[in-house]
């Protein structure tokens, strides 16, 4: 049985979310490793556990936790409502800013795995040649990690492209709206439209596949005797 037009809605606004979930995470994600990685301040460690968080925790807790904070009366949610006139509840919007909060620690592990394997006597060098910081960055650091960064990106993008418990709690299941991938493959199997399912689950499972084999490859190019 063929695709119908919802489906492939479905399939391109789950493309779409987990796209921008990942271009936040590349500047997020990163920024964060990059911090953790080189600099020493009290309370290091406990940054570092809030911020892997939501990698083990429910994401039906995560949703009610960003309910709590961009809902109508959320304080956050609350002030760009009353300010902006912006309401990010049952949004694709919103559905980002789920995608973005669960797959933000997947970037961040390997982002400063990566840093962490860059050797400081580098970034010291071009620091006595008069580089700025910025330009240690961006000329040695993060050239030098691309690979473990590049490996969580796509981690990242498999992982906002599969998400369901924090988007259908944020953003709910409109469809043509905000009804990515993995709900209307809820929404197929309560329906009963099991061929509709099986295809939607086929092309979930081969994109995944795909992005996990690109990843594993970039994680083993970092290896100093890597084939």
């Amino acid at each position: 049985m063929a695709l119908d037009s919802s489906a492939w809605i479905a399939l391109a606004l789950s493309l779409k979310v987990a796209g921008w979930a990942t271009a936040l995470n590349l500047f997020l994600g990163v920024a964060a490793a990059y911090l953790l990685a080189r600099k020493r301040f009290p309370g290091r460690d406990l940054l570092d556990a809030m911020l892997t968080l939501p990698m083990v925790l429910p994401p039906t807790v995560l949703g009610y936790y960003l309910l709590v904070v961009i809902g109508k009366r959320g304080w956050l949610g609350a002030w760009l409502d009353q300010h902006f006139g912006i309401n990010l509840i049952f949004t694709w919007q919103g559905a980002v800013i789920a995608a973005t909060l669960v797959s933000f620690p997947l970037v961040l592990k390997s982002a400063r795995a990566a840093f962490e394997g860059v050797d400081p006597q580098l970034e010291q060098a071009a620091r006595v040649l008069g580089l700025s910081e910025a330009a240690v960055f961006f000329r040695i650091s993060l050239p030098m990690a691309w690979h473990g960064v590049l490996a969580g990106l796509l981690l990242a993008f498999a992982r906002a492209l599969g998400e369901f418990g924090a988007t259908l709690m944020v953003a709910g299941s409109i469809p043509g709206k905000t009804q990515t991938l993995s709900i209307a493959v809820y929404e197929a199997v309560q329906a009963g439209q099991d061929d509709v399912a099986n295809t939607l689950v086929l092309i979930t499972s081969i994109t995944c596949v795909a992005v996990l084999l690109a990843a594993g490859r970039l994680s083993r190019a970092r290896e100093p005797n890597a084939a």
